[in-house]
């Protein structure tokens, strides 16, 4: 335990250069952190809600919206199944309740219908086990020729799951798009996504952002006769105009086909821009190679039509097709100012959300507040730093002024992690700091009491500290292995607060036993090497 080979001494003295060089830019500003050369480390640790001030809005998806969607494009798989089989229905197609229903005109079509609509369903499909044997969707009939289609209940389930998941893919795609640093945005719950904003200065536009689906669609007006005598055909739907107004004075509608297309799926881009005409803000988008030639043939086919661009079922404009459109692109007109056409545009460039969010919690945290409690964890940390080095200093002498230098070090090396990690530090995290402090030394308490207790039993000074060293490293690994799975723990069923007090706890743990066992022994065995002692005061 006292033997130290070369490569041991400069990877130790190595770890610490580097803890220093990377704790070092946390005692700048933030402008003098960001002018250092960019060989040198400059990134800092980032300021929690608490610290900082910002934003905190809580997030729930609909997931009676995801089911309706989902049972609505049942209905049309269901329309086209039948009227491919040429089996006729009456009443039409309805959701009633969680349900599809249909009703056949012939009994005798039963057994063809429920052959055919049973390969509706596919088997439920899980990231982690693959396919499983549970279909997606259950047929079942009655004698009168009534059929009955729902989603299963692990359907129901992987589709809110991946809802959400495709939620806060495209939440955070949002928020990056405004320009706002070190967001927090992660699941809580089953069906909520905490968003925090440190620092946010216009709140008001990133819940507008947020409150939108932003699901952009390309579809035909109907010109059908019916249409133009204002009833809504079969397979249409009245949409109402996104700040139009009618002759009337009441908000302009439209009737649109539900068919879709060509979805805002297949959107690459989209940027602000002005009609060079009427200098008017427009949104310029672009589509894949699949979406574009969906859109060169929907132009093509359909000159002279006017074609309904669909945002969140508002049209947003409805131009007539001049001529095929073959370039893949194309603009949206409307009545834009600068502000809302950039935030479309972000909108479109982030994707369409699953389901529509809801902001069930907002918070709003002022940065006095956090300065404030920036303050109090300085003075609790500092007063909890010199506590222990007196006691320290106290207690076990030179011995002692070697674990404070461990101590200083741990305190290095824990800010240079977190800050290597980009990890947020809060309140809690703070509290985790100070907790480290205080169990950093207690690895030396237990070394130096054993070191006392060999000395008095008689060894000499080398092989009292070397069993010392030796026999508490057992209990050492026990007491911060369980401190550690504890911090997991944690980590694991805790939210934001919790779990920022258990990466902090977690890696000032690991920190402390490198310091205590590697940092301190290193310190104690030059020390006996040049002075070597005849006698041990500790």
């Amino acid at each position: 335990m006292l033997y130290f080979s070369k490569w041991k001494i400069q990877a130790i003295l190595l770890v610490c250069f580097l803890g220093i060089a990377y704790s070092v830019p946390n005692l700048l500003s933030r402008e003098q952190a960001e002018s250092l050369p960019t060989w040198l480390p400059h990134q800092r640790v980032n300021l929690g809600l608490d610290l900082r001030g910002g934003s905190h809005i809580l997030l729930e998806v609909d997931v009676r919206a995801v089911v309706r969607e989902r049972l609505e494009n049942l209905v049309e798989s269901v329309r086209r199944t039948l009227l491919d089989q040429r089996i006729g229905y009456t009443g039409g197609i309805n959701i009633v309740e969680d349900r599809v229903v249909v009703r056949l005109r012939q009994v005798d079509q039963l057994p063809l219908a429920m052959e055919n609509l049973r390969k509706l369903a596919a088997p439920v499909t899980s990231s982690l086990l693959g396919q499983s044997g549970t279909l997606d969707i259950q047929v079942q009939s009655q004698l009168d020729g009534q059929i009955t289609l729902s989603y299963t209940e692990a359907a129901i389930q992987q589709k809110v799951t991946n809802a959400v998941q495709q939620s806060i893919e495209i939440v955070r795609r949002r928020i990056d798009e405004t320009g706002v640093n070190e967001p927090t945005i992660q699941r809580q719950g089953a069906d909520r996504i905490l968003v925090q904003l440190p620092g946010l200065d216009d709140p008001e536009r990133v819940k507008r952002l947020l409150g939108q689906t932003a699901k952009l669609t390309f579809r035909m007006v109907d010109t059908s006769p019916e249409a133009a005598a204002g009833q809504v055909p079969p397979g249409s739907e009245r949409l109402p105009a996104d700040d139009e107004v009618g002759a009337d004075g009441r908000p302009r509608e439209y009737i649109v086909r539900k068919r879709v297309e060509v979805a805002g799926d297949n959107l690459v881009d989209a940027q602000p821009n002005f009609d060079q005409r009427t200098a008017q803000p427009i949104v310029n988008f672009r589509f894949d190679a699949v979406g574009g030639r969906r859109f060169a043939e929907t132009t093509r086919n359909n000159v002279g039509r006017p074609f309904a661009i669909v945002l969140d079922n508002k049209v947003i404009s409805a131009p007539v097709i001049r001529e095929p459109i073959l370039g893949g692109s194309g603009q949206i007109s409307g009545n834009f100012t600068v502000e809302s056409a950039n935030d479309l545009a972000v909108l479109l460039r982030a994707g369409a959300l699953p389901a529509p969010l809801r902001i069930i919690e907002e918070r709003t945290v002022g940065p006095d507040l956090g300065a404030d409690s920036i303050r109090a964890g300085v003075i609790a940390s500092v007063l909890g730093f010199v506590l222990v080095i007196i006691f320290m200093i106290a207690s076990y002498g030179l011995f002692g002024i070697f674990a404070n230098i461990a101590l200083v070090m741990n305190l290095f090396l824990l800010m240079a992690a977190l800050s290597v990690l980009q990890a947020t530090l809060t309140l809690p995290g703070i509290a985790g700091i100070v907790l480290t402090m205080g169990m950093s030394v207690d690895a030396n308490v237990l070394i130096f009491e054993r070191i006392k207790e060999e000395f008095r039993g008689g060894k000499s000074v080398m092989n009292a500290v070397e069993a010392g060293f030796r026999r508490a490293f057992t209990t050492i690994v026990d007491s911060n292995l369980t401190t550690i799975l504890t911090a997991a723990i944690l980590f694991a069923f805790g939210s934001g607060p919790v779990r920022g007090f258990a990466v902090t706890l977690s890696i000032g743990i690991v920190i402390s036993m490198f310091t205590a066992i590697l940092v301190c022994r290193l310190m104690i065995v030059t020390w006996l090497r040049r002075a070597r002692p005849k006698t041990l005061v500790i």
